[in-house]
């Protein structure tokens, strides 16, 4: 669903760079005609901590992407992550009233509504509603009730809440920088719209977002979302030992890891390459070895993937990911990653880039790093289009509702 000027924009704030997706969406067929990207100054760790400073950063990223669009944006769909983010499950159940005892699509909506009836705390808002599973008179696994004949409509659901201030800051921040916000999309889903098939989501599959400031984990199984988790580091935290192993300002430090970064087994003859790192403040440059900095770079990326296997590997849907690990973000182009998580998870791994169903600019936003703007624009174009968030003082409660009003009339 596009806005006014026919034109769906994603806007992903991250720890470490602020991206801005213009697309035209027809036919299912994404159009990308406009690409921004600035750096992220005013958040940390998937949080607003200074808020004249990320306005600032969304308006840079956001004018280059109309200007190269040539045309002006009005609402976006943003995502929100950190470590704020909690799922819960709830379980909700109703007598069927429909004619005959057969279930309407207002039996499901009562059903949702009782699964997720328990009381938040006041600091909590609901981001998604997600179904997973309806049981009817005790007959599980059934994808879609409507139409079907039974006494008793059960329903299980995953509900991803968030911090009430974390999701109004970023809100603020778009609205002052002169946008609507459409809707809020918890990051990690709207990646697995871009990087993850439909085959993927119903075998089951890992989907690992390595940002800058987190790492998102969500778990897909028989085409749901089933749990979702954030461990508090990111390739920020690659950056930052580099520098300090290096003595060398966040910047080269980047460049570094970008140019030069491997967590791959390196031969006798590539431990000896030398690279060029730039002193700080003028001290001279100075040469170290391939070795060195791979030896700096590969535990921080263990620790991420073992915590990582440590989170999920507990659950019992982990035997049953029959698709493996799907890594995107950053970090994840970094050398030799796939392998090492490969050792670590004992599934098999591939790194998702957005592509599929892209046309325009393709080659600007193929880039794991473009994963989570891409797949808000996908979602932004199949699941709303309500412009949920535009009343002030409204909940996110009555806007999740509406959304699953539309999941409604799409899929039953």
């Amino acid at each position: 669903m596009s806005d006014e000027n026919g034109i769906v924009v994603g806007l992903d704030l991250g720890t470490t760079k602020i991206a801005s997706v213009i697309a035209e969406v027809e036919d299912d067929k994404v159009n990308i005609i406009g690409v921004g990207k600035y750096p992220s100054e005013g958040l940390r760790k998937g949080i607003v901590i200074n808020i004249d400073k990320t306005v600032q950063s969304i308006l840079k990223a956001t004018r280059e992407a109309e200007m190269m669009a040539g045309k002006e944006a009005s609402g976006v769909f943003t995502g929100i992550a950190g470590d704020h983010i909690r799922n819960i499950q709830g379980r909700g159940v109703v007598a069927v009233t429909g004619p005959d005892n057969e279930v309407t699509r207002e039996d499901v909506e009562r059903v949702l509504e009782g699964a997720k009836s328990m009381a938040l705390p006041v600091d909590r808002e609901v981001i998604h509603i997600i179904p997973t599973d309806f049981v009817l008179d005790g007959q599980g696994g059934i994808d879609d009730p409507v139409g079907m004949f039974a006494q008793r409509l059960e329903a299980s659901v995953v509900i991803v809440t968030g911090a009430v201030t974390s999701a109004k800051n970023i809100c603020k921040c778009v609205n002052k920088a002169g946008y609507e916000v459409n809707d809020i999309v918890l990051q990690p889903l709207a990646s697995s719209y871009a990087v993850l098939s439909n085959d993927e989501k119903e075998a089951g599959v890992i989907l690992i977002d390595v940002g800058g400031g987190t790492t998102d984990l969500a778990v897909f199984y028989n085409g749901s979302l089933r749990k979702t988790s954030v461990i508090g580091l990111g390739g920020e935290n690659i950056t930052n030992d580099i520098g300090v192993g290096l003595r060398c300002s966040y910047t080269e430090a980047e460049r570094v890891k970008l140019e030069h970064g491997t967590v791959k087994e390196l031969s006798q003859e590539r431990r000896k390459e030398m690279i060029s790192v730039k002193g700080i403040s003028g001290l001279r440059d100075k040469q170290v070895t391939l070795d060195l900095l791979e030896q700096i770079i590969k535990p921080r990326v263990e620790e991420i993937m073992t915590l990582a296997h440590r989170e999920l590997s507990g659950d019992p849907l982990y035997e049953m990911l029959s698709a493996g690990v799907v890594l995107t973000g950053g970090t994840s182009k970094l050398d030799g990653i796939r392998g090492l998580s490969e050792d670590i998870f004992g599934l098999p791994v591939r790194v998702g880039i957005p592509s599929e169903e892209i046309v325009g600019l393709r080659d600007a936003v193929s880039d794991p790093s473009f994963a989570t703007s891409v797949g808000l624009i996908k979602y932004g174009a199949e699941n709303s289009g309500l412009n949920l968030r535009k009343i002030q003082g409204k909940s996110m409660f009555d806007s999740v509702l509406k959304r699953m009003n539309q999941w409604f009339e799409e899929f039953f």
